[in-house]
């Protein structure tokens, strides 16, 4: 019990309400001997005014945007050459081993030259182009005479062209060889692009998170650039098919075409030429949008050139058309609330130049 005491009358030490004040303030003291110093508040220096007005998108003028673009392109070029290319080439791959280059009419077909080598594909093969298509092996022979090393030959990025005449010639072959893998696959592929397609995605007619605008409404506006395409696939490619919009003007749940139309719009598809069908995949790859597709490769596609007689009265669809077709809503958004600069402007022109490729390979002399 004697052993106990101490312990318990330090309890009654630590306990709050029974240390006596004057106490806890010395016991408070010894922890640092340095004088307390009192905050001094300053004046503010400036009073805040009024909130910023609303940002408006403002017009920026478009060459001046390319000179701007331009530049920063030749800068960056520059700084790449100085990192790829030093004064000794390390490899083979980072000089040019070609001087000269040039198309060639063979017996098979266009060929692309490189000096005395012809251009091959990534499976070895001579990239051998159908006699009419001179504006794509042009096209073909000029990517390569850009390039500065064998090293960027094989980027697909520095030979677009290239690689999608390869993607055409390879569907040729398997096609030839009665592998239907590679063609249904791409079937299957688009198929699925139809079921919520960029020119059939209505926005609702009304919006609470919608600007105040006097002007058309969004809905209005891809309305009126999507019904005459639908009329001319209706009309001239798949003559009685019915294709509806995807969303109700108050819903947000797609709605799947009919079962006649998808059928339809499957069997043309299988029935595409090899670089059609090419063209189709590049072209509703990079607008997101099936019907776009269509008609951009029925408008330029050499196979179609018959068909398309019989719709003459029809006004001429091209990159710039097919581009705003499938960016009614990101044009309309733009106009909102403003661009993004280095962001809705390249990707503005990166899909015409892709829109643009599909045109180069799909044309022919009897387009």
């Amino acid at each position: 019990m004697e052993a106990l005491r101490p312990a318990q009358s330090l309890l009654r030490l630590s306990a709050p309400r029974r240390v006596p004040r004057p106490a806890l303030i010395s016991f408070c003291q010894c922890l640092h001997t340095s004088s307390s110093r009192c905050a001094t508040p300053l004046p503010h220096p400036s009073v805040p005014g009024p909130p910023p007005e609303t940002p408006t998108p403002a017009a920026s003028d478009a060459l001046d945007r390319v000179a701007r673009k331009r530049k920063q392109a030749e800068l960056l070029k520059q700084a790449q050459e100085i990192r790829t290319t030093p004064s000794k080439p390390k490899t083979v791959l980072q000089k040019r081993f070609w001087k000269d280059v040039s198309v060639k009419q063979t017996p098979d077909g266009l060929q692309v030259y490189l000096d005395s080598r012809p251009v091959r594909t990534p499976t070895k093969q001579i990239l051998t182009l159908p006699p009419s298509k001179h504006q794509l092996a042009t096209a073909i022979a000029l990517e390569w005479d850009l390039l500065v090393s064998a090293q960027q030959a094989l980027k697909s990025h520095y030979t677009p062209m290239t690689s999608l005449a390869a993607r055409a010639l390879d569907i040729e072959k398997v096609d030839a060889e009665n592998k239907p893998n590679v063609r249904d696959d791409i079937v299957r592929m688009l198929m699925r692009y139809l079921t919520t397609d960029t020119l059939l995605c209505w926005a609702p007619e009304r919006n609470i998170h919608d600007a105040p605008q006097d002007g058309a409404s969004l809905r209005q506006l891809q309305m009126k650039v999507a019904q005459p395409i639908i009329a001319y696939l209706a009309t001239h490619v798949w003559p009685g098919v019915e294709i509806k919009p995807i969303l109700e003007p108050d819903s947000i749940l797609p709605i799947s075409q009919p079962d006649m139309t998808k059928e339809v719009v499957r069997g043309w598809l299988s029935g595409l030429p090899a670089f059609e069908l090419a063209g189709l995949e590049r072209a509703v790859l990079a607008s997101k949008s099936l019907l776009v597709g269509v008609r951009l490769i029925h408008e330029w596609g050499e196979a179609f050139a018959q068909s398309r007689a019989a719709a003459a009265e029809r006004g001429r669809f091209g990159i710039e058309e097919a581009a705003e077709a499938s960016s009614v809503e990101v044009t309309w958004q733009t106009g909102q609330w403003g661009e993004v600069e280095d962001t809705h402007d390249v990707e503005k022109e990166d899909l015409r130049r892709q829109l643009g490729s599909v045109v180069v390979l799909v044309g022919g002399d009897s387009s």
